[in-house]
Formats: C-alpha cells, sequence, structure tokens
C-alpha cells in the first residue's frame, strides 16, 4: 500500500525551496488544484515548475505565480494568464517556451529513461538556439534532453491503495507521463479502491510510479466558458 496522506499541507511538506516540480493538467483539466492551494499555503519558492501552461490568474499554477513563487516556467505556452504574461514581459520570471508535442516527449523520456532524442520541431527558429543539430535521411533534427523533478503532483480520477490510477477522459492529458518522470509523484484522488477491485486493463499510471495518495474533492473550474445563444 502506498502512503495516504490526511491533508493536502501534509502531501507538498517535503517540497522545499528550489524544487523542480511537475504539475499535470491542460488548461484548467485534470489540475491538482488542491495540492497546489497547498503549495500556495506553504509559501515555498523559487520554484522551477513544468506544466502545460500557467493557470489562469486566480486558480490553478496562477495562484503560485501570483504569489511570486515560481522562479522559472517551462511550458509551452503563456495561455489566458494575464499575470504571467506581465511577469515575463516584465522580466520577472524565467520562462522557457517548448513546442507542445516536443514538451510531451521531454517529460515522457524523462519518465522513460532516456536522456535525449532528436526532433525536427523547432529547427530554424529561435527554439534550435545552442542546440546541436543532426541530418538524418536529408533532414535536419535538433537533440533535446529529457525533462525529470524532484516532484510530480497529478490528478486522477481512481486509485487503488496500491497506487494504480485511472483518469478521466480529457483530464488524462500530460497527468500519465508527468506522474512517471518524478522522483516523488504524489496524487490527487477523487475515489480510492481497495487492491483488486480496478479493471488492470482500464489503468493508466501503473503504482510503481506513484508514491503518495490523497483523496479530495475539487471545484473543476471551466477555463473559457462558451454558451449556444
Amino acid at each position: 500500500m502506498k502512503q495516504m496522506y490526511t491533508s493536502f499541507a501534509e502531501a507538498v511538506k517535503e517540497i522545499q525551496d528550489g524544487a523542480t516540480i511537475m504539475v499535470g493538467g491542460f488548461g484548467l483539466c485534470g489540475i491538482p488544484e488542491n495540492l497546489i492551494l497547498a503549495l500556495v499555503d506553504t509559501g515555498v519558492k523559487d520554484l522551477t515548475v513544468i506544466s502545460n501552461n500557467c493557470g489562469v490568474d486566480d486558480w490553478g499554477l496562477g495562484l503560485l505565480l501570483k504569489n511570486k513563487q515560481i522562479k522559472k516556467m517551462i511550458g509551452s505556452y503563456v495561455g489566458e494568464n494575464k499575470e504571467f504574461e506581465r511577469q515575463v514581459l516584465s522580466g520577472e520570471i524565467e520562462v522557457e517556451l517548448v513546442p507542445q508535442g516536443t514538451l510531451a516527449e521531454k517529460i515522457r523520456a524523462g519518465g522513460a529513461g532516456i536522456p535525449a532524442f532528436y526532433t525536427p520541431a523547432g529547427v530554424g527558429t529561435p527554439v534550435a538556439e545552442g542546440k546541436e543539430l543532426r541530418v538524418f535521411n536529408g533532414k535536419e533534427y535538433l537533440l533535446e534532453e529529457a525533462y525529470t523533478a524532484d516532484f510530480s503532483l497529478v490528478r486522477a480520477w481512481k486509485a487503488d491503495k496500491m497506487g494504480n490510477l485511472i483518469y478521466n477522459k480529457t483530464a488524462r492529458n500530460f497527468n500519465p507521463m508527468i506522474a512517471a518522470a518524478g522522483k516523488v509523484t504524489i496524487a490527487e484522488v477523487e475515489e480510492l479502491y481497495e487492491i483488486g477491485d480496478l479493471n488492470p486493463d482500464h489503468i493508466h499510471t501503473p503504482s510503481i510510479y506513484v508514491q503518495g495518495l490523497i483523496i479530495g474533492q475539487q471545484d473543476k473550474r471551466i477555463e473559457r466558458l462558451t454558451v449556444k445563444n
């Protein structure tokens, strides 16, 4: 059985100043929102955060950003976050923007123990600056190094007490690869089951990648609500 935390504060207490963390989700879909809130409350600072984007101004990773707890953000786009835009333009935060597919593969490679790989994405752009270029079959590729993290924070729909995880539909997004790429992975889950209750064929993240679990209710906010007239 994996460690079951009794509070979100307990779950994140080992994350110290200067840590590198990966956070699952895409926009506000599938984010470990309660773990993020607990991290805000700790006041931990100088974090390097690897995630697809940095939440919105008043929710998700946007709260860490607003609180000036993030030193460097590695992601694929600025998104709907005006404070992120402001900090980038003012030089208050270091940012590394990565093509989204490359970001996903850098995380996946890190979890798989692959140190680097070649990709054509970014060749001939600022993304390629300072990186090794090679030609394969007459086409240029650049070398991208994998990402790993001290801690990975993910959100799952179902888990068993061994730490096997199932994600719900599009909330799966970056979560499985991020779960595999952290030295310590903490999963915020909606439903917890006994060992053997989950169908093995439905598991997205095997328990070997998960060190701790906590059950939490979520707001599940919508990033941008559109309705039909």
